[in-house]
């Protein structure tokens, strides 16, 4: 559920595509969605904030995902699934995502914190992006809280609310203060907006190109070493 004519990866796509998408895996606006991954805190918290920015706000994810549930001993299936196609009417919320032109303006009026999900060795510049062309290092002035320190590995769940706090104000991020956040590709970033959601700071945003998009070569400035 992207915007396939976009270059960059999984993209959000228009209110119009998103309503086809979501109406044809059987959702409609008058659903309650649960959302879960495979357990590792990747794709839940994307999709979940994808709900929200398009006006679906009765919406889930289920901590722990899919590992914590087989932990659990409860029953999965398996083989095609085919649901009945809903109607989903969607309503695109601006203010929730960050286009590279108001990044860029953000750099120079610092008005919101960036903080970016991605591994501190991937942030400093220390270690080569996994995508050819991309340049190593981060958005002048972000801070950096790495998506995998906001969930246990062995459990699947995210950690408790006062570890998640911990994590941001460690970093210097003040959470009475605009944030957006951001990662390689828009997607784990969701994981920090979901935290962020839970301790709650509700009115972020997420910057959907992320480093994909301004780590090209033809990008803008970018900054190296710790925040």
């Amino acid at each position: 559920v992207s915007d396939h004519s976009n270059p960059l990866p999984h993209m959000f796509p228009s209110a119009e595509q998103f309503g086809r998408d979501v109406g044809g895996l059987g959702v409609s606006n008058a659903d309650t969605v649960v959302i879960y991954d495979a357990g590792g805190w990747v794709a839940a918290p994307r999709a979940w904030w994808m709900f929200l920015s398009y006006g679906h706000r009765n919406v889930r994810i289920l901590n722990g995902g899919l590992k914590k549930w087989r932990a659990e001993g409860r029953a999965v299936e398996s083989g095609e699934v085919k649901p009945k196609p809903a109607t989903f009417h969607a309503s695109y919320d601006p203010k929730r995502v960050r286009s590279i032109e108001q990044m860029i303006a953000n750099v120079e009026s610092r008005k919101e914190q960036v903080i970016d999900a991605r591994a501190a060795e991937r942030f400093e510049g220390r270690a080569a992006e996994p995508r050819p062309g991309i340049r190593a290092g981060h958005i002048p002035g972000a801070r950096n809280v790495p998506y995998s320190q906001l969930f246990d590995a062995a459990t699947g769940e995210m950690r408790p609310l006062d570890d998640l706090r911990r994590s941001f104000t460690g970093a210097g991020v003040k959470l009475d203060a605009p944030i957006v956040t951001s990662c390689g590709s828009g997607v784990s970033a969701g994981v920090l907006t979901l935290a962020l959601y839970r301790i709650g700071v509700t009115d972020t945003a997420l910057y959907d190109g992320s480093w994909s998009e301004w780590g090209q070569a033809s990008g803008p400035p970018i900054a190296t070493g710790p925040a």
